[in-house]
């Protein structure tokens, strides 16, 4: 059944598309799956109306990753991007005001966790995380290093491709949607049991940031262009949401 809004008819959700819970070849899966149905409940006050993130914390660096963990002394080593796009609902139509958080490894692969035990080294200038608000247009970008790839505990010898986790808040704290963004040309992406959940191709292709030029700058930086789609038939997937939001 599909719903109207006072901003017009609303895209009947496909439940079908989202990865299954329980994938026999994404270890990690197996214990984490739920064995039960699901339930359906309600939200709270606080969970609609909770703190939100306004504009005056963004600190100068937020979106730099180069640069935030030093806050501008000394640069990331690494492979200089920019990662940019719009975060826009179903009808395309731009969500300002949104609080856009990424992190990701570095350039070795390795996270700055202390369970991350992978053999590359850290680099003591990169954090590996940042945030921006979108603006009036649903805009956002991020200066940061491509991350590497690194070899994860699953099978006998799997990889992650290069990835960035994106993280969306919405208009309360309880509203966040979190999903990944990969790069165009990644031979990984074909051999990753994470991105092989997402058995359509076409949904798969949605978390594939394409190579930019009309963002690159020359003898500086490339650029990807990774649009978010909160729901609709093109929505981009989400690892905590069916449909989105």
């Amino acid at each position: 059944m599909t719903e109207t809004s006072d901003q017009g008819p609303l895209i009947p959700r496909n439940r079908a598309v989202h990865p299954p819970a329980y994938a026999i070849d994404y270890k990690t899966s197996v214990p984490r799956s739920p064995r039960w149905s699901l339930l359906s409940m309600d939200s709270t006050p606080s969970e609609e109306t909770g703190p939100t993130f306004g504009h005056g914390i963004l600190g100068e660096w937020d979106n730099n990753l180069i640069m935030n963990r030093t806050r501008g002394k000394a640069p990331a080593v690494g492979e200089r991007i920019l990662v940019h796009g719009r975060v826009m609902d179903e009808n395309a139509r731009p969500v300002p005001n949104t609080l856009v958080e990424i992190w990701q490894a570095n350039a070795g692969g390795r996270y700055r966790h202390v369970k991350d035990t992978y053999f590359a080294p850290l680099d003591p200038n990169f954090g590996g995380c940042g945030r921006t608000i979108t603006d009036g247009n649903g805009y956002y970008e991020f200066l940061t290093i491509r991350p590497g790839a690194y070899p994860w505990p699953n099978r006998a010898n799997d990889w992650r491709p290069m990835h960035i986790h994106f993280s969306i808040f919405g208009h309360s704290f309880g509203q966040r949607l979190i999903s990944q963004m990969y790069f165009e040309g990644d031979p990984l992406i074909d051999h990753c049991p994470i991105a092989a959940t997402v058995q359509d191709r076409s949904q798969l292709d949605r978390l594939v940031a394409p190579l930019d030029f009309s963002k690159s700058r020359p003898l500086d930086f490339l650029a990807y262009k990774f649009d978010i789609v909160l729901r609709g038939r093109r929505q981009t997937m989400f690892e905590n949401k069916i449909e989105g939001m």
